[in-house]
């Protein structure tokens, strides 16, 4: 377990502490946009992998479970991933000037529509609903460690993106932030923004459904845990 925990550690601190602070501007000086992304990109891929095989081995070893999964929350865990799923694949495929390098978009006067709409922060929503949903349905210290560390990391990233590009756009970010909202739906439901469902996209949301029903049929290959309550394997 506490391999897990320095996993964790590793991961958020590259991602909050190094990339989220002014520690990556000087960097970045030091050694250029290009090498930092690799750099960055690499160290990413490194964390993930430590994080997989420290839950794995924490899983296979003592693991307390604070709680039992409530049968409901089993039950509607694949439509919730399914949600999730829609804010990652279609967020992921909108234009957005919180994208690296995306800034020149919040000038533009029809760049907020569809998912933005709904949040400036899509991908990060997704994923936080993913893994908050998948420490209710576990409820063992693993995973708590695990798919808490991918659900704090989303939802300080948006504060972190906002705080990044509020400073670096100036009046195009307050335009653009004025028009939008970290909290899904928050713009809505003040007035600020309209729900358009029709800007989405059909073939995002195709996408999405092909994506989310790629990983539900995989999900016991890859994980060995069926997404469906009671599955058994023969």
């Amino acid at each position: 377990m506490l391999q897990l925990w320095a996993a964790a550690a590793f991961f958020l601190g590259i991602h909050l502490v190094i990339a989220g602070s002014g520690a990556r501007g000087r960097i970045v000086a030091t050694i250029g946009e290009r090498a930092w992304l690799v750099l960055f990109s690499l160290a990413s891929i490194a964390g993930i992998s430590w994080l997989a095989y420290s839950f794995n081995e924490a899983v296979a070893g003592p693991n307390h479970l604070y709680w039992a999964p409530p049968m409901w929350a089993l039950h509607l865990a694949p439509l919730v991933v399914l949600v999730a799923a829609f804010f990652v694949v279609v967020g992921v495929t909108t234009p957005n000037p919180t994208a690296v390098g995306a800034e020149a978009l919040a000038d533009k006067p029809d760049t907020v529509k569809g998912m933005l709409r709904i949040t400036r922060h899509p991908f990060l929503w997704g994923a936080a609903i993913w893994a908050l949903w998948h420490i209710l349905v576990n409820g063992d210290k693993a995973s708590i460690i695990f798919f808490g560390t991918f659900a704090l990391l989303a939802i300080l990233g948006t504060f972190s993106i906002d705080d990044k590009k509020r400073k670096r756009m100036g009046e195009s970010w307050t335009a653009f932030a004025a028009k939008t909202s970290n909290l899904p739906f928050a713009a809505i439901f003040a007035g600020r923004n309209q729900l358009r469902l029709g800007e989405l996209g059909w073939w995002r949301i195709l996408l999405a459904l092909i994506v989310f029903g790629a990983l539900f049929y995989a999900h016991l290959w890859l994980f060995g845990v069926s997404p469906v309550p009671g599955f058994q394997p023969y």
